[in-house]
């Protein structure tokens, strides 16, 4: 089935980090978080109204390095950062899983292959 779009509420059940959390578990400041997030390293959505981040982001106290480029190529191809989270996180026909899940295994080129398919 091909990529379609849910409302951000809607996606799977999953941990979220919010920036306070962010700045704890990276053990950064507020404003390197937001830097993380603005040069797409981590994409974030706002969840009841704050800004939050899935855990599965982050691997080993870092953002997970393969999120950064998958990031940009579906900004490349249009979507919005509300549409890239729910196609990170929804299960995805082609790979067998979640993209992000995906991404975690090793499985970054597939994924951006599938990601580029997806040109509007």
């Amino acid at each position: 089935m091909p990529w379609q779009s849910v409302l951000v509420t809607d996606l799977p059940a999953t941990s979220w980090l919010t920036v306070p959390d962010l700045v704890e578990l990276l053990d950064s400041t507020p404003s390197r978080v937001r830097r993380l997030i603005e040069d797409r390293a981590l994409i974030a959505v706002r969840r009841e109204g704050v800004l939050s981040v899935p855990a599965s982001f982050v691997k080993d106290g870092e953002p997970l390095t393969e999120l950064r480029g998958t990031i940009i190529v579906l900004a490349d191809n249009g979507f919005s950062d509300d549409e890239i989270m729910e196609w990170l996180l929804e299960q995805n026909d082609l790979l067998d899983v979640a993209p992000i899940e995906a991404l975690r295994a090793g499985r970054k080129a597939e994924v951006r292959r599938v990601a580029q398919a997806l040109a509007f």
